[in-house]
């Protein structure tokens, strides 16, 4: 049996997790999707009428990690064609499907970025995203993933860098439970720490809400730079902090050396904390 956490495998299954998650988000509806490996050829790379749109996404782990998606046009229009009428939008031009596509990719490489950060141990970014070919050979592996859509099925290619399927490995590596030192015996009249010492030093993540909106498919597909998304809330009214997904206390935005920061106006009670949950 394959080690799952070995590259290929962790990446491809990754790839075909994130497309699976997009494309139901957009269509509410879950494609299966599975992959076998696969070797390009040299049409595959080549141009002409029948050559592939190729996504290249570099990812900000380390220098050549690398990540190529490519699909022939019949797939390509495919997805972005089910997506637009998904939103209500039956007459997309050829630019809006492909732009749709390039969107469903990058929302998946975008997750895949998240993943390889929590086994890096690292924060991960897709940075540098751009059409372009896959080298020819050598530095790299391929699969083919087959998307299927209720009777039909849509062909993409994934190709990994070779540096990129070394970074799962190595970091899988500092996932392997290491062998506990006994405890230390406390000290002779040294007091047991309460329950509470022991979560004085975990971190928590600490956010600022600004406001929510709600759109349509149709008009999020559509946001480009420059776009404008009006929030539910006033330039006067305060800001939430939160902790952990949740609204802990309300405040006003300030500037302090350079960086923004928040005055606590507020601190809400436990009643009204539960009830602001996100």
């Amino acid at each position: 049996m394959a080690d799952k956490n070995a590259a290929p495998v962790w990446l491809s299954e990754e790839l075909a997790r994130q497309l699976t998650n997009v494309m139901e988000a957009m269509m509410g509806e879950a494609p299966l999707v599975t992959f076998v490996p696969h070797e390009l050829s040299a049409p595959e790379l080549e141009g002409g009428d029948d050559a592939l749109l190729w996504w290249e996404q570099r990812f900000s782990v380390g220098s050549g990690t690398l990540m190529w998606v490519g699909a022939k046009r019949q797939s390509w229009e495919e997805i972005g064609n089910r997506i637009l009428k998904s939103a209500g939008v039956d007459d997309g031009d050829s630019d809006s499907i492909r732009s749709t596509y390039l969107e469903i990719v990058g929302q998946a490489l975008s997750g895949v970025a998240s993943a390889l950060a929590s086994r890096a141990r690292a924060d991960v970014a897709c940075t540098d995203g751009h059409e372009a070919v896959p080298p020819g050979s050598g530095g790299g592996t391929s699969c083919s993933f087959e998307i299927g859509v209720g009777d039909q099925t849509i062909p993409i290619i994934g190709v990994f860098s070779k540096t990129l399927m070394d970074l799962p490995d190595s970091a899988a590596q500092a996932d392997t439970p290491k062998r506990a030192d006994p405890p230390a015996k406390p000290a002779p009249g040294a007091t047991k720490p309460t329950a509470i010492d022991l979560l004085l030093d975990v971190e928590l993540p600490v956010s600022v809400s600004f406001g929510r909106a709600q759109l349509p498919l149709k008009d999020v597909i559509k946001l480009t730079t420059g776009s404008i998304v009006e929030l539910n809330r006033a330039i006067s009214e305060p800001v939430d902090v939160i902790v952990n997904n949740c609204v802990i206390a309300r405040g006003e935005v300030v500037v302090v050396e350079g960086n923004f920061g928040v005055r606590i106006r507020q601190v809400i009670s436990r009643q009204e904390r539960l009830r602001t949950l996100y």
